[in-house]
């Protein structure tokens, strides 16, 4: 079943204390472009984390980006004890300056700026690489539920547009001959009225009608339009990334529906042409979202 090139995944993975969050979401693109969003730490594993990404995803504009919240948390405290030591020593002095009781004390020392700061810990380069894979496989996996479960809505639309251009195209094989013989009909009269009253040449009359229904005959357009319907049918039923396929084959389908369209000699055959072109458009803006 096709997919849509639409959707959104999440997912988090854990190695060795390392924690990963992973958030995917993809949207139309003619191609597979894809951009990554990693914190500084976790940069040199873009390469391969964008090859994970195109392993499974053929067509799309996809953007993914990861997160590490470790485990032990991503930031570690450090205290400077020299500057701590400064800090105690100048603290006892203006409490011997000054006179005052009591000793200084240690939450009075930490406390002082810039005797504790947070500090981000080192990343475990391999552990991330584990978790942060792990993650966006999770990721990627809700991503491809959520692209089949709109391909499969799609395959539903696509499939009744289809059936509704069989149904055109069968009513224009239909008023393909009528043309012929209203021509053949009108053609008689309007010789007989110039010819006042003499009879026409049948064997020239013929020769003009038989013309006419080459110029408007439309059998190698419809078997055409009809086997594209086929294929486009075949496209949906596969497992395969066919959006790029059913692009052209649309393209196609518009082109047989133009040439039919100039050669249609009546209201009615016009009108079923319009009814046609419509769908295929139709048609068209929903393949544009077929990966």
């Amino acid at each position: 079943m096709i997919r849509s090139m639409t959707g959104f995944g999440a997912g988090k993975g854990g190695a060795a204390g390392e924690v990963v969050e992973a958030e995917v979401r993809s949207v139309n693109h003619k191609f597979c472009e894809v951009k990554a969003r990693l914190s500084r730490e976790m940069a040199s594993l873009e390469t391969e984390l964008v090859r994970q990404v195109k392993d499974r995803l053929a067509r799309g504009g996809i953007e993914f980006s990861l997160r590490r919240t470790s485990a032990r948390g991503a930031l570690s405290p450090r205290v400077d004890t020299e500057l701590a030591a400064e800090y105690a020593r100048a603290f006892e002095e203006v409490r011997a300056r000054l006179g005052l009781t009591g000793q200084v004390s240690l939450s009075e020392v930490l406390a002082a700026d810039g005797v504790v700061t947070l500090e981000e810990r080192a990343v475990d380069l391999e552990s991330a690489r584990a978790a942060g894979s792990a993650a966006l496989a999770l990721a990627l996996d809700a991503l491809v539920a959520m692209r089949e479960r709109e391909g499969t809505a799609l395959a539903r639309d696509l499939e009744m547009r289809l059936a509704v251009v069989e149904g055109i195209a069968a009513r224009l094989a239909e008023l393909s001959p009528r043309s012929v013989e209203d021509y053949r009909a009108r053609l008689h009269e309007r010789v007989a009225e110039l010819s006042r009253g003499l009879a026409p040449d049948p064997v020239r009359l013929a020769t003009e009608v038989a013309l006419f229904a080459d110029r408007t005959d439309v059998t190698e357009e419809l078997t055409r339009l009809a086997s594209h319907v086929g294929q486009m049918r075949g496209l949906l039923a596969s497992g395969e990334p066919a959006g790029r396929k059913m692009d052209f084959l649309v393209q196609e389908m518009h082109r047989e529906a133009n040439t039919v369209g100039s050669k249609s000699q009546s209201a009615e055959a016009a009108a079923a042409v319009v009814s046609l072109k419509a769908e295929i458009e139709r048609m068209r803006e929903q393949v544009q979202n077929v990966e």
